[in-house]
């Protein structure tokens, strides 16, 4: 008799507790990792846009949106479009909008960025909704520099691998098909 992966076991109608305590204990532990680097670093490898890429693992592993690639490809793209408008715009030495107010240009850089990273991914065909907290994040000159956007990138991919590792280590089979949708 096939043993059923522990999410597919905790996820059941009946156990939506067990489900959401495996997405929680999870995410904690891969957030937590995360942000250790960072403080190790003294580097931004905490930031919004990862939390919805971990829950995403955890909670809906056999979702498209939650496979490694998606993720990895949906904040790089992010990352290179929120940056894009970032400089594009001339906003590379402004204020952020939290300490400086949002201004004309932090829209018109925010609103392109996510539009941009949206036409990238559809037309790919690799959605990842979190890469617009990502892209935003940059566009908004929240994180700006080249160092952040190396330890956000850093980031993103040690959460990807620890990510989709547990999955697999605890028997759950996250989504990697790369098929035609």
């Amino acid at each position: 008799m096939e043993k059923l992966p522990l999410h597919s076991r905790l996820a059941g109608s009946r156990n939506r507790l067990g489900a959401g305590l495996y997405a929680a204990v999870l995410s904690l532990v891969v957030l937590a990792a995360s942000g250790a680097i960072g403080l190790a670093l003294h580097a931004p490898w905490l930031f919004p846009s990862l939390r919805p890429t971990v829950m995403l693992f955890f909670e809906s592993p056999q979702e498209k949106s939650s496979r490694p690639s998606n993720a990895l490809i949906g904040h790089g793209v992010g990352l290179l479009a929120g940056a894009a408008c970032l400089y594009g715009f001339g906003l590379q030495d402004d204020p952020s909008v939290p300490a400086g107010g949002l201004t004309t240009a932090h829209l018109m850089a925010g609103a392109l960025s996510v539009a941009l990273t949206t036409f990238v991914l559809t037309s790919v065909k690799e959605p990842h909704p979190p890469a617009g907290a990502t892209t935003l994040i940059v566009s908004l000159g929240i994180l700006t520099g080249p160092t952040q956007l190396l330890s956000m990138a850093g980031a993103i991919i040690f959460i990807t691998i620890l990510g989709w590792g547990l999955n697999v280590l605890l028997g759950t089979k996250p989504s990697t098909s790369q098929g035609h949708d």
